[in-house]
């Protein structure tokens, strides 16, 4: 009996996984929200969260999770971008240093400006997992639509990315999320 189940539970891992492998979210078309969330670690993140922000897709943009020392001019000089842009639109959040944290530190800012719709612009394989941790943290108050940026990943970091994914899911569904 105890074979069936670790079996059964196996070949559902397994199918997750390849369900998890080949539903990599896309990037999202230009439709406008009230703000852009882009927590720290990825490549292209930031790139595709401050083009979008220069489109008027949204209102203002956080980075969540960069380092305290960073300050927001030296963010215009190595993303090319206006410190103008930078001052109008453009919150850097020092507080995250995970992606539940990210979404904590997301949550606050969303309700401190009172928006009702954001866009979460993170690498394809992280989006699953950061969507369901700022939709936990917000409620059921606020859109969270999910931007994808392609990238290539090992494939053990895809590996621990689904596992991470598994495991906070069963704990958020059994409330054992502190």
């Amino acid at each position: 009996m105890i074979r069936k189940v670790i079996g059964l539970l196996v070949v559902l891992w397994v199918g997750g996984f390849g369900v998890f492998l080949t539903m990599m979210p896309k990037p999202l078309d230009d439709r406008r929200t009230d703000a852009i969330v882009v927590p720290t670690g990825g490549a292209g993140r930031i790139d595709r969260g401050l083009a979008l922000l220069q489109r008027h897709a949204a209102k203002r943009m956080l980075v969540s999770g960069v380092a305290p020392e960073v300050l927001p001019r030296e963010l215009a000089a190595e993303y090319h971008v206006s410190p103008a842009l930078m001052a109008c639109c453009v919150d850097l959040g020092h507080e995250a240093v995970d992606t539940r944290s990210n979404a904590e530190e997301t949550a606050g800012w969303l309700r401190e400006h009172g928006y009702h719709t954001v866009r979460l612009v993170t690498s394809n394989w992280h989006l699953p997992r950061a969507r369901m941790e700022l939709v936990a943290a917000t409620g059921a108050d606020i859109t969270v639509l999910g931007d994808g940026v392609a990238s290539k990943p090992r494939f053990v970091t895809l590996l621990g990315e689904y596992n991470k994914l598994i495991v906070r899911r069963i704990a958020l569904l059994v409330g054992a999320d502190a």
